[in-house]
């Protein structure tokens, strides 16, 4: 039985209360939704390796608690942070140059993975930044061939942040949605 009176799932949002002190102190504090933020703009330049982009939206809200509310604020920080990290990485390749990515150790997209989605920007152009930033797996691939394109600083950013609200906003839902059913 769960402290309420009412049968526990295993899929039932993990509260703050259930948290370790160290880390509910955390979460409290001023300063974690900027760790949030900074976590997301990792992510955003494909730099976050350890943790799937597919798992941090639902881990915010486990810890945060999932109401609509905390919902809004974590999608808001994820748009917001994984577009200054795309971006990052969108403006590193416009001047670094394919090559020099490809080169760099902490570049983990292969010479074939990026002909691929280098040939997904050719085909649809810009549309297919937040196309590919909805989809799982894909998310922020094609940042890099946008950049070597040479487009546009704001219709990527528009296009970026869209994508990505449109990713966020699924994973929220469907752990809103999940949290409730279960």
């Amino acid at each position: 039985m769960c402290p309420h009176g009412a049968e526990c799932s295993v899929f039932a949002p993990l509260q703050v209360a259930q948290l370790p002190d160290a880390l509910r102190e955390l979460l409290a504090a001023d300063y974690g939704l900027l760790v949030l933020f900074g976590v997301f703009v990792l992510e955003g330049a494909m730099l976050l390796y350890v943790v799937p982009s597919e798992l941090v939206v639902p881990g915010a809200l486990a810890l945060l608690g999932g109401s609509v509310a905390n919902a809004v604020t974590v999608v808001g920080i994820a748009v917001a942070g994984a577009t200054v990290g795309q971006f990052a990485l969108f403006t590193l390749a416009k001047r670094a140059g394919r090559e020099r990515l490809l080169g760099s150790r902490w570049f983990r997209v292969s010479d074939d993975a990026l002909a691929r989605f280098e040939g997904w920007f050719d085909r649809w152009g810009p549309v297919v930044v937040p196309v590919s930033n909805t989809l799982l797996f894909t998310r922020g691939m094609v940042t890099v061939p946008a950049g070597l394109a040479g487009m546009d600083d704001r219709r990527f950013l528009l296009l970026s942040a869209l994508g990505t609200l449109s990713f966020e906003s699924i994973l929220a839902g469907l752990y809103l949605w999940f949290g409730t059913v279960l």
